[in-house]
């Protein structure tokens, strides 16, 4: 089953596990060693600790952190990515589930983390709440985000449309009163609003390596905003698009892979001690 959530981008990723798995999920494997550094940062070693991996996708993250020791407990809303989770992270303890109504009790874990999810949901600020809610009393919540600013991946992706002459949806955005600044400043602020201390926020710089099939495996299979765009066209227009991302990530193979530069938004916050049952009013 696919759980029924206050998401905006579930539908992006919902029984699309194994193009996802070959595709943008080697991209968000990028900001995984930083934000597990980020936590231990805040708490010590997690080795021992509860860790909770919210929106867990294909498990890597949750594998990692529990190589690092920790007990973790992954949660996603899709079966399928749970299913790919499974044979990742066979350590770990998974389970259906999304915020804000996350399937646990108050305080059940040490340290909760969600990597590129809070950029997905419908109610940014109820899902903050909620990854607090289940986070024992000065534990830690980490987080990362996709900036506001354009990325080198949506460039490309951007270029083939245009290049291409595909159709496009009109853009969704959150209301005002749910929406974030997608800087450090608003993810800071995303954080503090929701009641927790020791707020940092920081820039991650990589470079995403990925083969040229495997990147493209992902618009192909519906995956993600460009997924959308390219599986709504015809089959004709999908082939130009095929042929225009070829000729223009062409420039940017280095050793037979596709090399760009990635950039991601992480923020880690101290769980209050207050009274956190349940996400905070809105």
């Amino acid at each position: 089953m696919t759980l029924s959530s206050d998401v905006r981008g579930t539908s992006n990723w919902a029984g699309k596990g194994p193009p996802y798995s070959r595709s943008f999920a080697h991209l968000c494997a990028g900001a995984i060693v930083p934000l597990l550094d980020a936590i231990e940062d805040v708490i010590g070693e997690i080795a021992g600790k509860r860790l909770a991996d919210v929106g867990c996708g294909t498990g890597t993250l949750s594998a990692r952190a529990a190589g690092r020791g920790a007990s973790v407990t992954g949660v996603d809303p899709d079966a399928e990515m749970l299913s790919l989770a499974r044979a990742t992270a066979p350590e770990a303890a998974l389970c259906v589930g999304a915020v804000p109504d996350l399937p646990f009790e108050p305080g059940t874990f040490d340290a909760v983390v969600a990597n590129f999810v809070v950029n997905h949901v419908g109610d940014p600020r109820a899902a903050v709440a909620d990854l607090m809610r289940v986070c024992v009393p000065y534990g830690v919540v980490g987080v990362t985000v996709w900036p506001s600013k354009p990325s080198a991946i949506n460039a490309l992706w951007a270029d083939v449309i245009k290049a291409s002459g595909a159709d496009t949806p009109p853009p969704q955005h959150l209301p005002p009163t749910k929406d974030f600044e997608r800087t450090e400043h608003g993810l800071a602020e995303l954080l503090t609003g929701a009641g927790f201390g020791r707020v940092e926020a920081t820039t991650l710089t990589w470079e995403f390596r990925i083969d040229a099939e495997d990147l493209w495996a992902g618009p192909a299979g519906g995956v993600g905003g460009i997924g959308k765009v390219v599986t709504s066209q015809t089959p004709a227009m999908q082939s130009v698009m095929r042929r225009e991302y070829e000729r223009l990530v062409s420039p940017m193979v280095r050793s037979g892979q596709v090399v760009l530069p990635a950039v991601a938004l992480l923020a880690t916050g101290q769980a209050s001690a207050s009274d956190r049952s349940h996400p905070v009013p809105l």
